[in-house]
């Protein structure tokens, strides 16, 4: 499992030009699923997630959680995370789960999220044609893989 981790001051994302979800001060988190991926994974990201020090305190110091600050939680799936760019110039997605998997592995992810951080996670839709905004702060980008962790 990889994710993209991203400080910001809001973040939405649109299907059809309706909100499915929004934020507010938080964390976008932009997940990919393979088929090697576990519950194990899952406790793991959320875990660390909800505890990564990556707000400022009153120092200006990346100290604070998301929990710290009362940020909000947005989770959207993008299966392009696992993409290979290893030959050629056309990515490979060889290694991205299909539906039937990473759909409920994906669901999962959002309710060990709500469980480990006590809030509601704000989502897109799994598979649609999503339009993500965000404003970047800082700009704070983490990018997480449970095949590496570093």
């Amino acid at each position: 499992m990889r994710v993209v981790i991203q400080r910001v001051t809001e973040a939405s994302v649109r299907v059809d030009g309706k909100v499915t979800g929004a934020i507010n001060k938080g964390l976008l988190i932009l997940v990919g699923i393979e088929d090697a991926d576990t519950q194990e994974d899952i406790d793991w990201l959320t875990k660390k997630i909800v505890g990564l020090r990556i707000f400022d305190d009153e120092n200006g110091v990346m100290n604070l959680s998301v929990g710290d600050v009362e940020g909000g939680l947005l989770a959207v799936s993008q299966f392009t995370l696992m993409a290979s760019t290893k030959k050629g110039n056309r990515p490979s997605y060889i290694r991205a789960s299909k539906g039937d998997f990473a759909q409920p592995m994906y669901e999962k992810f959002c309710q060990a999220l709500e469980k480990e951080s006590g809030k509601k996670v704000e989502k897109g839709i799994f598979g649609a044609d999503m339009k993500v905004s965000l404003l970047n702060d800082g700009p704070v980008t983490i990018i997480m893989d449970t095949k590496n962790k570093e």
